[in-house]
């Protein structure tokens, strides 16, 4: 799964997510992409079972990218502790994603066959997506 090598700081705040992504949201490598239209996080999971999703369906011809890399820890206490004794220790790694963000993107392949991988793709994640082409 997909997670960075080393981080400043080991746990961090929640913070917002209000207002659309301004980078990341053309389709710049492939001829096809897979487009965010609401926010939310994004976990390595996620992002592990629509590539696998994505790769089966199109039987592993054509090239994919995955545009979000999940580099924020998300913290959690155990269950049943009581208030108090400090945050949580990490226990998995999000992605923050904005509406408009560019998740996936592929290539090498027909219209129709990339509409329904990256659809497959976009039924593993937690946000709502839609379907995008290059425009050139």
């Amino acid at each position: 799964m997909l997670m960075p090598k080393r981080v400043k700081h080991r746990k961090s705040m929640r913070g917002r997510m209000n207002g659309l992504a301004y980078r990341g949201c053309n389709v710049d490598f492939g001829q096809f992409g897979l487009k965010a239209t609401e926010p939310g996080w994004v976990t390595a999971r996620q992002i592990e079972a629509a590539r696998v999703a994505l790769t089966r369906h199109i039987k592993r011809g054509g090239k994919v990218w995955i545009r979000i890399f999940p580099d924020k820890p998300v913290s959690k206490k155990p269950a049943e502790t009581r208030m108090g004794k400090g945050k949580g220790a990490p226990e998995f790694w999000v992605a923050v994603v904005k509406p408009g963000k560019v998740l996936f993107e592929i290539e090498g392949v027909k219209r129709e066959m990339a509409e329904e991988a990256l659809r497959l793709a976009g039924q593993k994640l937690s946000i709502g997506s839609r379907f995008v082409e290059r425009q050139d």
